[in-house]
């Protein structure tokens, strides 16, 4: 009987990428794709630009490898390299808009498109409120609501302090109350 071997951490697979195993870069995609891809989302508001600049992300990551620092999440380290990417897209965006060609989901024969109508404009009215929130603000809640990150780990990624990143969210979230109000009735 074989003991499998202990799945590596984070830390150590970009430790491994630092010291020349390109392989590592693979694994920790493997392991954040999804998890960024959906931070990502959240952020801007559109499929294709997440994944766009998730895989830009892990670009970054290869070509930044030998300036992390030993010690320090990685985690924290990628969210901080993929929110300065959406920044920048984001500022991009504004001097210069494109009209979005999202895709409408077409409904199924057996879809009730009364119900769905409801439901459907609840969720595009929480994500236009959330997308319609200042940068910092939306950045902090969408880390904590949506990514799980602890406040510590948000101020990390962001910049601040932790009870800077309180106030944040607390600030994001009575916004929402506010704007959402009608559906909380």
């Amino acid at each position: 009987m074989t003991l499998d071997a202990p799945t590596p951490t984070d830390e150590a697979l970009v430790s491994a990428l630092r010291h020349g195993d390109d392989a590592a870069l693979d694994a920790l995609m493997a392991r954040w794709q999804v998890p960024l891809r959906s931070f990502l989302y959240r952020f801007l508001q559109n499929e294709y630009d997440a994944a766009d600049l998730a895989q830009e992300t892990f670009v970054r990551i290869y070509q930044k490898r030998a300036i992390y620092r030993e010690g320090a999440r990685f985690s924290t380290w990628m969210f901080q390299i993929a929110l300065n990417l959406a920044r920048d897209h984001a500022r991009r965006r504004i001097r210069r808009p494109t009209d979005a060609l999202d895709a409408v989901p077409e409904l199924s024969d057996d879809q009730n498109p009364g119900s769905d109508a409801l439901a459907t404009e609840r969720t595009r009215t929480v994500r236009t409120a959330i997308a319609d929130l200042p940068e910092d603000l939306r950045a902090a809640l969408v880390l904590s609501e949506y990514d799980d990150k602890s406040h510590a780990e948000i101020a990390a990624i962001v910049g601040a302090t932790t009870k800077a990143v309180e106030t944040r969210i607390y600030r994001a979230r009575e916004l929402l109350r506010k704007k959402l109000a009608k559906f909380m009735a």
